[in-house]
Order: C-alpha cells, then sequence, then structure tokens
C-alpha cells in the first residue's frame, strides 16, 4: 500500500518512520502542500494520499486523483473544510479525518500566549533588544488570578485550556452553543453577551461553521472590556481580522494572540524576509497586524505543532487505512 503524504515537517519523519513499524506501508514523506497542479500530480502511483491544513483538494485536483487511480483521500487534521467533500463522494472516494488530537498542544499554546501578552512579555523583550531596562507602565500587570477568563467552544481543546487557566488561579467563564453538563467545579457557563463583557482574556475554541458566519466582529470586539487580550488559536475564518486591527489601533484592545487567519495559504510558511517591499504591497491588512508587536502576538498556525499532536495525527491516519483495508469502513470517515 504506497502512500503519499503532503506537507511533512522535517521533524515528524521520524515519528512517521516509529508509528509505521507496526503497519509497514510503503510511505513517501514530501514537504510540499498541496496547492498547484504541479503537487497534485505527484500523486501519481499512489494508493491512499493525506492531506494537511492548506492542502486544497479541488475538483480540478480530485479529477486529477481519479485519474491516477487514488483511492483513499485523507487528511491529518480535524477540519475537513479544504476538501470538496461532496464532489469526492461522487468519485467515489475513501475519505477519513482525524477527529482529535492531543488537547494540551492548541490549549498549551492559548494559555501561553495569553499569559505573555497579560504580562507584557514581548513588550520588555523588545524594549531590553534596545538596551531599553526602564520599567513603564505598560508594563504593570493584572495577575490571572484577578482575571475572568472566558472560553468560547467548551470541546475538547476549549476544555483543557479552561482547565489549565483554573490551576493558574483564573475565574473562569465559559460558552457553548450546547451546554456541558460535569464541568462546573473548572467552568461558569453564561450567556455569550455575558462573557463577552466580563472577560479580561478572551479565549476561543470554536468550530468554524460557514452558515453562522463570523464569531468575533465588530459588535463582539465593542463588547469586550477596554485593555482585554483576545486569543484566537482555532480558526481564522471565525474572526474579521479589519476589525480586530480597529480594535487593538484604537487601543481598546490590550492585545491579541493569533495562531491562525482567514486567506494565511498566502503567507503563511513562506519567507519573504528578503521582500519586503513585496510582501507589504501584496498584504497590507496582514502588515498592519504584524506592525502592531509587541501587543500583537502571531505564530503560523503552529497550535499542534508538538510531539504528541503530531504522533496523534499521524497514528490515527495510519489506523484509518488499517480500517478500511480490514474492513472496507472507517470510523473516521468524512460525513
Amino acid at each position: 500500500m504506497k502512500i503519499l503524504f503532503y506537507g511533512v515537517r522535517e521533524v515528524e519523519v521520524p515519528l512517521f518512520n516509529s508509528l509505521n513499524k507496526k503497519f509497514n506501508y510503503e510511505l513517501e514523506l514530501i514537504p510540499d502542500y498541496l496547492n498547484s497542479k504541479e503537487t497534485a500530480e505527484k500523486a501519481k502511483g499512489f494508493d491512499c494520499v493525506v492531506l494537511r491544513g492548506n492542502c486544497f483538494a479541488t475538483k480540478e485536483v480530485l479529477d486529477m486523483y481519479k485519474s491516477y487511480g487514488v483511492k483513499y483521500l485523507f487528511t491529518r487534521t480535524v477540519g475537513t473544510n479544504h476538501i470538496d467533500v461532496p464532489y469526492a463522494k461522487e468519485l467515489g472516494f475513501k475519505l477519513a479525518y482525524v477527529p482529535f488530537y492531543s488537547p494540551n498542544a492548541i490549549a498549551e499554546l492559548a494559555v501561553s500566549m495569553a499569559m505573555s501578552l497579560l504580562r507584557a512579555l514581548p513588550y520588555t523583550a523588545e524594549k531590553f533588544k534596545e538596551r531599553n531596562f526602564t520599567v513603564d507602565p505598560f508594563m504593570f500587570a493584572r495577575e490571572i488570578r484577578n482575571c475572568n477568563v472566558g472560553i468560547i467552544g467548551l470541546g475538547k481543546i476549549g476544555f483543557t485550556a479552561a482547565k489549565l487557566f483554573k490551576g493558574l488561579g483564573a475565574n473562569v467563564l465559559g460558552y457553548d452553543m450546547f451546554p456541558k453538563t460535569g464541568i462546573d467545579d473548572i467552568v461558569t457557563q453564561v450567556s455569550l453577551d455575558e462573557l463577552i463583557a466580563n472577560s479580561d482574556i478572551i479565549s476561543i475554541h470554536a468550530p468554524y461553521i460557514k452558515e453562522n458566519g463570523k464569531v468575533i466582529t465588530k459588535e463582539f470586539l465593542a463588547k469586550m472590556k477596554k485593555n482585554s487580550i483576545l486569543i484566537n488559536t482555532a480558526r481564522g475564518e471565525l474572526m474579521d481580522l479589519e476589525a480586530v486591527i480597529e480594535a487593538l489601533e484604537s487601543n481598546h484592545l490590550m492585545g491579541a494572540g493569533i495562531d491562525t487567519i482567514e486567506g494565511e495559504v498566502n503567507y503563511f510558511f513562506k519567507n519573504f524576509k528578503d521582500k519586503e517591499a513585496e510582501f507589504k504591497s501584496k498584504f497590507p491588512t496582514f502588515q498592519r497586524l504584524l506592525d502592531l508587536y509587541p501587543r500583537v502576538l502571531v505564530t503560523p498556525h503552529v497550535g499542534s505543532y508538538t510531539d504528541e499532536a503530531a504522533s496523534n495525527m499521524i497514528e490515527t491516519t495510519l489506523e484509518n487505512l488499517k480500517e478500511y483495508l480490514d474492513t472496507d469502513s472507517c470510523k473516521n470517515d468524512i460525513k
């Protein structure tokens, strides 16, 4: 069984080799993302293709895969909106995804961003870089135990983030479209409006549902407390980036930690180091966001970039194929 994995980073290769020992598949691991006809052509001769986020299986790509004889089309992600699922099903591909992986990976990034911004660590480090060792009012911090932290989305990741914030002493408020039971010792569940109005830090951990539109809008931000902090390690599509920038530029928000941005495929995982003028003219909105550093921390969708999360995604993907081969069905089929 020959499997092509797109978007494999060098640090992941040993994990693939180790986890594949019990399956003995023939693996081809490439760093390329599926984003062109040329990268789609790399699937020739493979039975199974595995994508990751920002690998786009469009109708054109799916037609190419079908002509190459690819039978299994998987993604090693929770999200599946980078695949034209209805058309893939129409063509008869067997599909599968990874329903969950280490929730600590993304939750820990959210907490790290929040605590760094709360204590003005990036700001202080930037001053020290310039040999300015003075203390100023922006460095005067609130302690997390005196803060309300609002968690939007109380699934595995959101609840893990809530437990971490609670462990630091914060008062944790939570909102989910489907209220949870058995979590009252960690989270006080409130309405969305109450959470927004009372939180010093808001961390979003909700899925993006196209029909529901964006969650973080100009109206949402206006309801947030002045000098509060926004964290988004979930989905870029949940957030009106222009509105977030305006809230920061007006000093309504103290800071923001952002790991995912709508349209990120245009610049994440690319190096523009020697193309500054081109970058600024091509992506003026993103440049405005970057100019707000050190009040804004932006990371290139690395929430799941940990040893545990990567192992979970790889092993589940390999198990998905085994289940299909053994039973012709898979519990992680994309519906």
